[in-house]
């Protein structure tokens, strides 16, 4: 088997390279390495991988798809507020970006195409826990081109049948994780904070709350669809989330010790959403994924 990465030197996207490794993948990784909230990039050098550092907006891309027969969509501008401050590179590379991947996956007759989007598609109009068939309340240019690249995958699977399957990240967490930058994920920032012995920032009141997934359920996820018989999950959106969530403060009293010295508010921001809880009965039913990894555990090593 053929599949390719976009994203694959990246966070969630390294972790499903080593796991197509396992399974005797010839691996291609498109990267154009500009993630900024990275302190490293990861290459998988035990198997047959190959890494090639291209914009996913480039027609370059186009030949990699030759034979391949999976393909997992990873590479975005995936930062909410980074997308603020210019929301015309988010649309260049998550719609653009998103609609070449498709295109060159549809002329070139690729079984499947997983997408990564995001829970940031529910906004703040919709309860908990979250369903898939909510109505879409995109806060801020990431989430909005993020689901633009849903109907994307939506479009090509009903006009032109490509199976497309869509993923909604809730708050990965994880080996890897980015810990660079004020808007890194705030897991792998708060241990890093805690460890050098600075005050985690707690972005406002700190009781928004997040349910928070181990990169190791979203690749077995991935996984899991790339390898599923059910035809029915072409076309369709799940969530990939735990169905518990834990505040902020929380969080801060998990990784440190609760008191006042090792934390610290700054100011509220625009385009987030107040609360996160993913419903997962979808996923459960037609790929027959569950979260193995409990967010409490994970922090305490065991």
């Amino acid at each position: 088997m053929r599949s390719i990465v976009t994203g694959g030197n990246g966070f969630i996207g390294s972790h499903i390279v080593d796991k197509l490794v396992e399974l005797d993948h010839e691996v291609i990784v498109i990267d154009d390495l500009s993630a900024t909230a990275h302190e490293q990039f990861y290459f998988n050098k035990t198997g047959n991988v190959k890494n090639y550092k291209i914009s996913i907006c480039s027609d370059h891309i186009e030949r990699r798809f030759e034979d391949v027969d999976y393909v997992f969509h990873l590479a975005a501008e995936s930062r909410i507020q980074p997308s603020l401050e210019n929301p015309e590179l988010a649309i260049q590379t998550n719609v653009l970006g998103t609609c070449k991947v498709l295109e060159f996956a549809k002329k070139y007759g690729v079984k499947r195409v997983m997408y990564s989007s995001t829970s940031s598609a529910y906004g703040l109009i919709n309860p908990i826990p979250l369903k898939e068939d909510m109505k879409k309340d995109c806060l801020n240019p990431y989430s909005i081109t993020k689901t633009a690249g849903e109907d994307f995958c939506r479009m090509y699977h009903d006009l032109y049948g490509l199976e497309t399957v869509i993923f909604r990240y809730f708050n990965v967490y994880g080996e890897r994780q980015p810990t660079k930058g004020q808007y890194a994920p705030v897991v792998g920032l708060f241990q890093k904070q805690f460890a050098n012995g600075e005050p985690m920032t707690v972005v406002g009141d700190g009781l928004q709350t997040r349910d928070y997934t181990h990169v190791s359920d979203v690749v077995n996820a991935n996984i899991a669809a790339m390898l599923s018989d059910n035809k029915d999950i072409s076309g369709e959106i799940f969530n990939v989330g735990t169905g518990k969530q834990y505040s902020v403060m929380a969080l801060v009293n998990l990784i440190g010790d609760g008191s006042n010295k090792s934390f610290t508010h700054i100011p509220a921001r625009l385009g987030e959403a107040r609360n996160t809880e993913a419903d997962i009965t979808k996923i459960r039913t037609m790929i027959g994924w569950e979260p193995q990894v409990e967010l409490e555990d994970w922090l305490k090593g065991v």
